[in-house]
């Protein structure tokens, strides 16, 4: 079947290394699903109409077994009648024999109908067993098209991912980070620069300031330590 020859295709695109070259194996699993639901719905479709020319032929059957038992009850009846007076015995022996012909006739027609039976009897079995594999592999495919739908997702999220991240440095992300820290760097090295070129430029008399403010605080904390000792004395 050309189903199957496809499904075929969908494990040989799995199995290749470069998938983008062949066709896509999720539309192709679809597409194979839904050939056999059409094969299925058809198999379906000849499996009730061989059970309805099933059901007329073991109709068919047992009525005719009805009728050949029924004409030969009448021929009984008849030869009966012949026997008790009732009927003349010619006449008898005339109509038994039209009933046991008819008996014939009827037990002819019901074994072609048992013919039929047995041979739509046999067709019912391959069509149901045709009927059954197609639902397997219908059940069996769309549970493998759900774990081929999974897997495509995460190998897209992935790829999306792992591509991204590989993308960094190309993009120059890496590059412009560097370019930053050496910037803050030179702008650090330049504010310590000026902050040393600003103490070069200060006067005799900012430094004497700067001393002699040194100097009281020490004395003013010196002070401070004595008064605290005598108050203990």
């Amino acid at each position: 079947m050309g189903i199957f020859n496809r499904l075929f295709r969908v494990g040989k695109a799995e199995a290749h290394a470069v998938v983008d070259k062949l066709e896509d194996p999720i539309k192709m699993t679809e597409q194979g699903i839904r050939d056999l639901k059409k094969d299925l719905d058809k198999s379906l479709q000849a499996l009730a109409e061989v059970k309805a020319l099933a059901i007329r032929s073991k109709r068919d059957l047992n009525d005719n077994k009805s009728k050949a038992a029924n004409y030969e009850q009448k021929a009984i009846l008849l030869l009966g009648k012949a026997e008790k007076g009732e009927l003349d015995a010619a006449e008898a022996d005339r109509l038994a024999t039209e009933a046991l012909t008819r008996k014939e006739e009827a037990l002819q027609a019901a074994g072609r109908a048992q013919e039929e039976v047995t041979r739509f009897d046999n067709n019912i079995a391959t069509l149901d067993k045709n009927v059954k594999k197609l639902k397997s592999s219908i059940s069996s495919y769309e549970n493998e098209l759900r774990t081929l739908k999974a897997r495509a997702r995460v190998s897209s999220a992935t790829q999306k991912i792992n591509k991204q991240l590989s993308g960094i440095d190309s993009s120059g992300t890496v590059s412009m980070l560097e370019k930053m820290k050496e910037k803050v760097a030179q702008q650090e090295a330049m504010a310590e620069a000026y902050g040393e070129i600003s103490l070069e430029n200060r006067s005799i008399d900012d430094e004497i300031d700067d001393v002699l403010s040194d100097n009281q605080v020490a004395a003013s904390n010196s002070l401070e330590e004595l008064k605290a000792k005598l108050k203990k004395d």
